[in-house]
């Protein structure tokens, strides 16, 4: 589909709700129904019926003196799944339910043709009460408190409709599930500096003493050095941990004494709750503190309830708050913030998604005989999470919701998943994913565009069907947003304080699980399978032939232009090539160059701002999507998927010297390969400064060129070199930690990572 640039009055909501009415029906209460066995018991539900479609209300259990119950449920009918069966009525009937047999107790009939239209922007419609009738039309004892309206996707009580079931046909998809919104929790770093211990008591004094201390905080355990020799041992080492709020895991450190091989002696335990340590989101200082180390105590060889003196232990310890916990690849993050929320700035814009249909999806499982898909999207942007609902049998679903964030970084990364419900089976299925980086949109306008949606299997990839999104970028101010782009990527800890590469992988996959089990435990819940999906990145340390191959062209691409060059060069030897009077033209230009070499630099940036104006009539009309020829998927060979595809270490079958001399060749080749994905990736951005791939960060090099060919043209040569010089030396005795500006800008580039899988 095109792209649509919306015009003064465009709603982006109306958009999304375009052409899509709902029949909505809340069942509220229910009063003076009759109870009917001699008990005076009676077990009422509700049952919505339109057409083929059918819905039950759960029964409430109750008694003759407390006969007025209350459901409060939404339903919403798409007025498209209306029409496929002519329905006219909608009959709202109240049932007692029974031991072998369910009592019909009356019921409300409502003509389709005169229910009434509201608008969101319209006041509330209030339920009335309506009496029951029974099969003949006639009034019976029993009234229902209902509201009946037709309403479009916009409504207030569209995200309230709990669900919408099917009764004799199964061959169209409805609703089934609420939408929901999940908020990831604050993680912080814990940084702990264990110093020194004193007084310990091993029970044999007499063996030399071999003292380490193990940190624990959840399932993340790190070890000191062992210190040999000393009852008071020194360390001075940090150690760092992920943890989130609300903190329930405690700080857990316990000091061992190794007395054999496998065999360790605990001389005392420390809990320090992480609600009462210290939080800062400086360098400031933080003052080391000695805890006491508690020992257990056994009679005859059973532990009690008592606990001894076990020494103490100096430590330092705190929250650190001015680093961005990463818990997502850095390419691909969708949030820069800092922990402390004193370090955020103010929003500099308006992300907005619509998730309005996919069609041509695989069939993911079978269903009475049919294949079938129950397919929903999960959308993730900063700290807030949307999941939509899950839409029943169907290839082709329609949602049509609209989501939105705050940005407040245009360099971040938005990510849509979609998946099928499959947790009657025990997890859900991948059916693909999209990533949209937002520098990559122009403000304030509406991208409406189908995405392909593909999944790598060891058969090799495969086209899982196309998901249609609408996306809206609105900026609220453009000079803030075109200064982002001269600041730091990362907060100023991460430059002032840096955490070691191996040291940054480990805290990613630990903060990983925590989003993991957090979402997990939500209602409902978001399965593992869905989150880790979402948060993996697409290169990995393991050997792939591949992504190996994959690299490799996109490094030969680069080299592209020097291949031209190259070429030109050859020609100079036949010195004017009438043939191709473009390259005559190059020729008589650099000869005219080299007679005025003080014009080469501001010739240079010349036609540097010539060639991104150039490249402004092709520049790209929509967001990228995943592509398997860049990812170089589609020529893959079945032995190289196999490689891949493949555990680590391996579980092919084979001698022990073959399994370790393949995993060795795995892992080096594996670094190689991350290795040359970073140059490839360093060499798009370059680039991407003249593509407009991101449209302000080629407007602003253009204009840096134009200003920079003025300047040299102006200038004498010999000042340009002479201030080049103490540029560079003032660079190389400066103290400041912090990345240059043009370091900043460029990191913040897109590449055709982006469209890796």
């Amino acid at each position: 589909m095109a792209d649509m640039l919306p015009d003064d009055d465009f709603s982006f909501m109306d958009f999304i709700s375009k052409q899509k009415e709902y029949l909505y029906v809340r069942v509220g209460k229910a009063k003076d129904l009759v109870a009917e066995d001699v008990t005076g018991r009676c077990d009422p539900y509700v049952e919505v019926r339109l057409g083929n479609y059918k819905e039950t209300v759960r029964h409430l259990t109750s008694f003759e003196n407390k006969l007025d119950l209350e459901w409060n449920k939404v339903f919403a009918f798409s007025r498209d799944r209306i029409g496929g069966f002519d329905a006219t009525m909608l009959e709202v009937s109240v049932e007692d339910k029974g031991d072998m047999k369910d009592n019909f107790l009356g019921w409300v009939l409502f003509d389709l043709c005169v229910v009434p239209k509201r608008l969101p922007s319209d006041s509330p419609l209030n339920p009335k009460w309506y009496k029951l009738e029974d099969r003949k039309g006639e009034k019976v004892k029993g009234e229902l408190m209902l509201a009946v309206w037709w309403g479009i996707q916009a409504d207030e009580a569209f995200l309230e409709a709990d669900s919408v079931g099917v009764a004799n046909d199964t061959s169209v998809g409805l609703f089934n599930s609420q939408s929901k919104v999940y908020l990831l929790p604050r993680l912080w770093y814990v940084r702990v500096n264990v110093i020194a211990a004193k007084d310990l008591m091993p029970n044999d004094t007499t063996r030399e003493p071999n003292i380490s201390i193990n940190a624990t905080i959840a399932n993340q355990s790190l070890w000191t050095r062992s210190m040999k020799g000393s009852m008071d041992p020194f360390w001075n080492e940090e150690l760092m941990f992920v943890a989130a709020e609300p903190f329930e895991e405690h700080l857990s450190l316990r000091v061992e004494n190794s007395i054999g091989p496998g065999k360790v002696e605990v001389l005392g335990i420390c809990i320090v709750p992480l609600q009462y340590v210290d939080r800062r989101f400086d360098q400031r200082h933080i003052k080391a503190k000695w805890f006491k180390l508690q020992r257990d105590v056994f009679v005859e060889g059973r532990k009690t309830k008592q606990a001894m003196f076990g020494g103490m232990i100096h430590m330092r310890i705190c929250l650190e708050g001015g680093y961005h916990v990463e818990h997502e690849p850095t390419i691909f993050s969708s949030d820069f913030r800092p922990t402390d929320k004193r370090l955020w700035k103010k929003s500099i814009g308006i992300l907005e998604l619509g998730i309005l249909s996919a069609h041509g999806l695989t069939p993911m499982k079978t269903k009475d005989g049919r294949a079938t898909t129950d397919a929903y999207c999960v959308a993730m942007y900063g700290t807030k999470w949307f999941r939509t609902r899950t839409v029943i049998d169907s290839l082709a679903p329609k949602w049509n919701e609209q989501y939105t964030w705050e940005v407040f970084d245009p360099c971040t990364v938005m990510t849509i998943g979609v998946f099928d419900d499959f947790h009657l089976q025990g997890g859900d299925a991948r059916i693909g994913k999209v990533r949209i980086r937002l520098s990559t949109l122009e403000t304030d306008r509406v991208y409406t565009h189908s995405y392909p949606l593909l999944v790598l299997h060891p058969s090799g990839v495969k086209k899982m069907g196309e998901i249609h999104l609408a996306v809206r970028f609105t900026c609220s101010s453009l000079l803030n947003m075109l200064h982002m782009y001269s600041q730091p990527l990362l907060p100023k800890m991460h430059y002032i304080h840096p955490l070691d590469i191996r040291q940054s992988d480990h805290l990613r996959r630990h903060a990983q699980q925590i989003v993991s089990m957090r979402l997990s435990q939500a209602e409902p819940p978001l399965r593992k399978e869905i989150v880790d999906y979402m948060l993996v990145g697409v290169s990995s340390t393991v050997w792939s032939m591949r992504m190996s191959k994959a690299n490799f062209y996109r490094i030969m691409h680069l080299f592209g232009v020097l291949f031209t060059v190259g070429q030109w060069s050859t020609g100079i030897y036949n010195w004017i090539d009438w043939k191709n009077p473009r390259n005559s033209v190059v020729y008589i230009i650099v000869v005219i160059v080299l007679m005025y070499p003080e014009r080469i630099l501001p010739l240079f940036f010349f036609i540097l701002s010539l060639k991104g104006v150039w490249n402004y009539r092709w520049r790209p009309r929509h967001p990228l999507h995943m592509n398997a020829r860049v990812s170089h998927a589609d020529v893959v060979h079945p032995d190289e998927l196999d490689e891949e595809f493949d555990t680590f270490p391996t579980s092919l079958p084979g001698g022990d010297t073959v399994r370790m001399r393949y995993d060795r060749l795995r892992s080096i080749f594996g670094r190689l390969q991350t290795m040359a994905g970073n140059l490839a990736t360093q060499g798009e951005k370059l680039q991407s400064l003249l593509s407009w791939r991101d449209p302000r960060a080629t407007l602003i090099f253009v204009i840096i060129c134009l200003v920079a060919a003025i300047v040299l043209n102006t200038i004498p040569f010999y000042a340009v070199v002479i201030q080049t010089v103490l540029y560079v030396s003032k660079l190389l005795r400066s103290k400041n930690k912090l990345p240059s500006v043009p370091t900043n800008f460029i990191r913040r580039l897109p590449s055709r990572m982006d469209q890796m899988l």
